[in-house]
């Protein structure tokens, strides 16, 4: 008999009304603005900042992913649902699948197996409208951006060459990435070039997830760097009025979203940045919102933690006044003989040699953690074709190190798989006396800040800047923004800039091809590599494995 999908298991799950689940956070009945019956969003009157002090946050990352992902929302749901299981007031806080990936190569992305989010379709699909708004709020302001260009009465003489701002749409489509606007004569707009980027790429992502509030929110907006007058004096979206209207479709978006595991445990899940070209991590505001309902909130940070961490720890933790207390690397067997050279096909089968080589990706990771002043548990993600063999190197690789490796079988076994690493974490957060530490002054300058995660994180020996990059940085630093954290964009499959350098890289140099800058989101952009912020989708998309009948059951999404 073959393990049911991910849709299966989701589908004949006893799923509760949201007022049961808000009732375990002793949210009232009448404060949830329900969608429907099993989805909700909570007002922001319930952040609680004294609440927040006592409350303890786990981080959980992981190893540099195979295409596959190495599941971080899995093991954190399967958390969320241990600690839940050994009597713990837990919480899991995590990010809003993207349309583009479920269709594309990656399929669903509500957890897996046994440790998933529920209602698991509705999740991978509109959800409340959050990413929606995002992209109308975006797209809002590109209107006003080309109607200024054709007012005569109100322009602000913006030069079309100089606009950075691109239109959104949560969906792969590589046709989008460069176009011409205007075609069809004046009556049609001004032509020009434009393009478009995957929502989790806009800045209005960015923000939503960085903002404290709402009148925090529309000070962000209204910074966003638009491009320059024919007279090169910089324009920002506030000089067209735009903070207002934005902020007006996204007064739903800010408040975070309720619902609830297979185990019928609480999830908050907001926002939903990428993490090798944004944050990556939910927002400031679902954090906080974790914080003040439960006293232990899992949450994940995108990626490998040399991009979602290294973000959360500099950009997330600054913004929102927040501290990881306790720190879960994830990695999988499988992900470790393939950073050891096991090739595609290969590395799913057992192969010790390979395991062993690899184990320098993770044994980075693990030097990394301990630069944050955090000492990390080594969430070991089970897969039935890991060897008993494997796994106890691991462990005991992991033990020479200082650290604790546990076997996380969420996947099969639910809550119940996690109890041991649930364990664990308690006993982290009581005896290892994490005392964070970002990484970099964020006062130092933009090279010392990019230098310093490349050297420190990534393990590069130096750092090289293209001509364009120079002379954009020179322009950054005119602009003032030379104090805001860096939020570098380079491939997530590698430790360097290179998705072919797997395992861990050394005596190798990055080089900084050019830098963007996210004003109302508030970090710089330094761009390593061919960085795409419009995917595309693959030879075999996803969706083609996707159906509905007629009765509305729908089959392929996972």
């Amino acid at each position: 008999m073959s393990f049911p999908t991910d849709l299966e298991i989701a589908q004949s799950a006893t799923i509760k009304p949201i007022e049961q689940i808000a009732t375990k956070l002793n949210i009232s009945r009448d404060d949830l603005e329900n969608y429907g019956k099993y989805k909700a969003k909570i007002p922001l009157d319930y952040i609680d900042e004294q609440k927040i002090k006592k409350s303890k946050l786990i981080l959980v990352t992981a190893i540099n992913p195979t295409p596959a992902g190495e599941g971080k929302t899995t093991v954190s749901v399967g958390l969320n649902d241990g600690l839940n299981k050994i009597g713990k007031n837990a919480i899991a806080v995590l990010r809003e699948p993207s349309l583009g990936p479920v269709f594309g190569i990656k399929g669903g992305a509500a957890g897996g197996g046994y440790a998933q989010v529920i209602p698991m379709v509705d999740i991978n699909l509109h959800f409340t409208g959050d990413f929606a708004a995002i992209e109308k709020a975006n797209n809002l302001l590109s209107a006003l951006i080309d109607n200024n260009l054709q007012n005569k009465k109100n322009n602000l003489n913006i030069d079309p060459k100089t606009i950075v701002w691109k239109r959104v749409m949560d969906m792969n489509d590589r046709s989008l990435r460069n176009i011409i606007i205007g075609v069809g004569g004046k009556s049609n707009g001004i032509m020009r070039e434009d393009g478009f980027n995957i929502t989790p790429a806009s800045e209005v992502m960015a923000i939503l997830c960085l903002s404290k509030d709402f009148n925090d929110l529309k000070n962000r907006l209204s910074n966003i760097f638009i491009g320059y007058t024919l007279q090169k004096e910089p324009i920002y979206a506030r000089d067209l009025k735009a903070e207002g209207a934005m902020a007006i479709l996204l007064k739903d978006a800010i408040k975070p979203n309720l619902v609830q595991t297979l185990e019928n445990n609480p999830v908050i899940l907001h926002g939903g940045p990428f993490a090798n070209i944004a944050q990556g991590t939910n927002s400031i505001i679902a954090t906080k919102m974790g914080l003040s309902l439960a006293d232990y909130v899992v949450t994940e940070a995108g990626f490998g933690a040399d991009l979602g961490a290294e973000k959360f720890m500099n950009i997330k933790c600054f913004y929102g006044d927040l501290k990881p207390d306790s720190y879960v690397i994830v990695t999988t067997i499988r992900a470790l003989r393939y950073h050891g050279g096991a090739k595609s096909g290969e590395f799913e089968n057992s192969n010790i040699e390979a395991l062993k080589k690899g184990f320098e990706n993770l044994e980075k990771h693990i030097e990394n953690s301990f630069k944050y002043q955090l000492k990390p548990i080594i969430a070991i993600n089970h897969f039935y074709n890991d060897s008993e063999e494997e796994i106890n190197y691991v462990k005991s690789r992991c033990e020479k190190l200082n650290v604790i490796a546990v076997v996380a079988d969420e996947f099969t076994n639910g809550g119940e798989g996690m109890k041991d690493l649930a364990q664990e974490v308690l006993k982290s957060i009581e005896e290892y006396k994490n005392d964070f530490l970002p990484l970099y002054s964020i006062n130092d300058t933009i090279e010392n800040k990019i230098e310093k995660i490349a050297k420190e994180i990534y393990g590069a020996s130096s750092v090289n800047y293209s001509k364009k990059a120079l002379n954009e940085l020179k322009i950054i630093n005119n602009l003032g923004l030379d104090k805001l954290p860096i939020c570098i964009a380079k491939t997530q499959k590698s430790l360097s800039d290179d998705d072919k350098k797997i395992g861990r890289p050394k005596d190798f140099e990055i080089t900084v091809r050019e830098f963007e800058f996210a004003a109302g989101a508030g970090f710089v952009i330094p761009i390593l590599g061919d960085m795409m912020r419009m995917p595309g989708l693959p030879s075999f998309p996803a969706s083609e494995l996707m159906d509905i009948d007629e009765n509305g059951l729908i089959t392929g999404l996972s």
